[in-house]
């Protein structure tokens, strides 16, 4: 794996034609949490793909369409236009340098731009690949491995706490948070600010009693390592694939 730690002549003697964008957010996550959790995994999936494609990782972006959570102090989103037009300008550049393949990896679940995205620039720009990385039914399997099948919440409960604790743990305040959020409340999840539908920006709840940190920080590794192994599987064979069919 390389990335911008080290020099260009690394880089260019790697012989490497494949790069990996990551883009992560700065948005609430209630509050006991940091606001940069989508960012830390955003890395985790590029790092772990990087290695696996022995590619090139940028920085990640922190920064993503977080509109829904607008509202509380700190978060910042920023419109599709303006991320797709940075990541697309980025793109360009490396393909000019002789990059052909690109992995995109997004550590936001609001990020709805994403596939909308990676159509667009295969469709413009026929020389060269920019796919995601995905597996059918992986967020459920990997919730089944920690003990955590059939968890319900979407934002800042139970899953974001072990993340955080395994993650950056000194900058975690264990207290309770969150709430049972009204299941109807799903209908509006996009179309108004969470202060609207939610007690406290968390959609799930975290109840400080029921886990140590350890259990915690431990959840948090073991669900995040499955889960990026799973989307990682075959990642190899289906980028070279792509890009084969694609040129040919």
């Amino acid at each position: 794996m390389l990335s911008y730690k080290n020099s260009t002549r690394e880089i260019d003697e790697s012989g490497t034609e494949i790069a990996i964008l990551s883009v992560g957010a700065t948005e609430q996550f209630g509050p006991n949490l940091p606001m940069h959790l989508d960012t830390l995994i955003a890395e985790v999936y590029a790092k772990s793909f990087g290695e696996l494609l022995n590619a090139y990782v940028l920085p990640t972006i922190p920064f993503n369409t977080s509109e829904e959570h607008a509202n509380y102090k700190g978060t910042i989103t920023v419109s599709p236009n303006v991320l797709t037009a940075m990541l697309e300008e980025i793109i360009v550049n490396l393909n000019r340098q002789g990059f052909k393949k690109f992995v995109l990896c997004n550590g936001h679940g609001g990020a709805y731009w994403e596939s909308a995205f990676v159509k667009h620039m295969n469709f413009k720009y026929p020389e060269l690949i920019v796919i995601t990385t995905y597996r059918h039914l992986a967020w459920e399997e990997a919730l089944k491995e920690v003990g955590l099948e059939g968890l319900k919440e979407i934002h800042a409960g139970l899953l974001s706490v072990c993340t955080a604790m395994w993650l950056c743990p000194e900058l975690v305040k264990l207290d309770s948070m969150g709430s049972d959020v009204p299941p109807e409340n799903r209908r509006f999840a996009d179309y108004m600010f969470w202060d609207k539908l939610t007690e406290d920006g968390c959609w799930g709840e975290f109840d400080k009693n029921e886990y140590t940190p350890k259990q915690l920080a431990e959840i948090g590794e073991k669900f995040w390592t499955s889960f990026t192994s799973k989307r990682g599987e075959n990642l190899k064979l289906i980028l070279e694939e792509a890009y084969l069919k694609k040129m040919s």
